[in-house]
């Protein structure tokens, strides 16, 4: 990652990455090193364990490489703000402590609950996502899920009224997601667009989606449920806003005391 953000600063580069991860013992640095050696450049690493770094660096002298130990300005700012050293311990980053464990059950429940599936787990979530078709909510969903938060989402369809379980929920917060209903419309069609299908469907008729926009915040305010505004958000500030949300729920704020009001 750090490699590809800089390259996006230097134009008409062609550049071959080569990359051998969780190199943790002397054994398999020696394994990868005539391999370096028939692609040679820069090599840029991130090992930690002081004897392995030292036998690679060594190596990359010997072939004429240069070696860029790419995490120790951070990790030496990070020693001096903590007043501690780094373990230099590899593989720790990759450990599967109980937050991995978090992040995998969180996106194994919100795959099976997309799109309305699943209501009868819905008390199970800890945010549930609520909206018209278009508002992001299952790329939304599926972010918080890599954030360890089990995530349902449900379309409001004026035609369709959600299950009778929604409006019952004790432990998810239900979050209404909105969006300018001119915005809505150009998005809508540029989906139809990219299907190959007629745009002049009500599921992109002007009056048709404001009226699905004010039947759901109709909805949302009726339920004293928080409500994002996504039309100039990106996914990962949808979510960050309801991380915030939530968290203000658990400081004994509850989602009727937020309002209605879309942020």
């Amino acid at each position: 990652m750090v490699v590809k953000a800089v390259l996006a600063q230097f134009e008409d580069t062609e550049v071959d990455r080569h990359f051998w991860p969780m190199v943790r013992s002397r054994q398999h640095l020696d394994r990868i090193v005539p391999e370096i050696s028939a692609h040679p450049g820069l090599v840029l690493f991130t090992l930690v364990n002081e004897e392995t770094r030292a036998r690679l660096e060594d190596h990359c002298r010997q072939l004429g490489l240069p070696a860029v130990p790419a995490l120790d300005a951070v990790t030496e700012a990070l020693e001096a703000q903590l007043g501690q050293e780094a373990h230099g311990r590899p593989g720790r980053q990759h450990l599967m402590d109980e937050a991995y464990f978090r992040r995998v059950d969180a996106i194994h429940y919100t795959i099976a609950h997309d799109d309305g599936v699943g209501h009868e787990n819905w008390e199970e979530a800890d945010i549930v996502l609520a909206g018209v078709s278009r508002t992001s909510k299952t790329p939304t969903s599926i972010y918080l899920a890599n954030r360890g938060y089990k995530t349902a989402n449900i379309p409001i369809v004026i035609e369709s009224p959600p299950p009778d379980a929604l409006y019952k929920l004790r432990n998810p917060l239900v979050i209404g997601l909105t969006t300018a209903p001119d915005r809505l419309v150009q998005i809508r069609r540029n989906r139809l667009l990219s299907l190959h299908e007629d745009t002049g469907t009500s599921y992109a008729d002007d009056e048709r989606v404001r009226d699905e926009v004010k039947f759901a915040r109709r909805m949302f305010a009726d339920n004293g449920w928080p409500v994002i505004d996504v039309t100039r958000r990106s996914i990962e500030e949808t979510a960050a806003a309801a991380i915030r949300l939530l968290g203000q729920r658990s400081g004994d704020e509850t989602p009727s005391l937020l309002g209605s009001k879309p942020i």
